[in-house]
């Protein structure tokens, strides 16, 4: 038994050596340890984790004991003294064995999670790169767009010039138009008076051969 507790603890001194220094055996430890804790394996570990704690507590427990029969006895005799002796050890062995396993499981974690960062950061500083290797065509992008738009904003002014010019044609055709209706009702207006001139004209007229007629009528007779 203890020689089995010895083995065990050095193999765990051994795996916290491999985590400590970065060689390609810590690789595969790791993903030795990787696969240990898929599946049931877990559920394998924690049983033998609980039944070494079960066996630590009963060698304390039997340790106590041969305490308790020295201090009812008031001597302790050999074979006591050296079973008391072996229930510390394994005791004592087994509690270092289940530390050394947590320092284990909690360097495996960290590791793991420090790698899992390290591929997070890795694929950022790539997107970085990849986003920074696409902005010169954005740039380029962007001063087509803004030529673009200063070609535009000269059209419409080009446009508002035409706008401007055409209604300034169209209100001097307006009032051109209103000249020429001046005009045309000015013309009305003397059309009417000379034909009112005409028709006092040809009255008179009449008025005259009607008295000549009348005249020339008395003399005949």
């Amino acid at each position: 038994m203890i020689q089995l507790l010895f083995t065990l603890i050095f193999a765990e001194m051994t795996l916290i050596v491999v985590f400590v220094f970065k060689t390609p055996l810590r690789k595969l430890v790791i993903m030795g340890l990787d696969r240990v804790k898929r599946g049931r394996g877990p559920v394998v570990v924690k049983t033998v984790a609980a039944t070494i704690f079960v066996v630590m507590m009963a060698s304390v427990y039997n340790a106590v004991a041969i305490q308790r029969r020295w201090i009812q006895d008031g001597e302790a005799n050999p074979t006591d003294q050296i079973l008391f002796a072996n229930h510390i050890l394994e005791a004592s062995l087994m509690g270092f064995a289940l530390f050394l396993a947590l320092m284990i499981d909690r360097l495996h974690h960290y590791i793991r999670e420090l790698r899992i960062r390290r591929k997070t950061m890795e694929a950022v500083k790539k997107q970085s790169r990849v986003f920074e290797d696409s902005k010169p065509p954005a740039t380029e992008e962007i001063k087509a767009l803004e030529e673009e738009t200063i070609a535009l904003r000269g059209r419409i002014k080009d446009l508002e010039t035409q706008l401007e010019e055409k209604n300034k044609e169209s209100g001097s055709a307006e009032a051109n138009a209103m000249a020429l209706k001046k005009q045309s009702e000015g013309f009305l207006l003397e059309y009417d008076r000379l034909l009112e001139e005409n028709q006092n004209l040809r009255s008179q007229l009449q008025s005259l051969d009607r008295k000549f007629s009348l005249s020339d009528g008395k003399k005949v007779m």
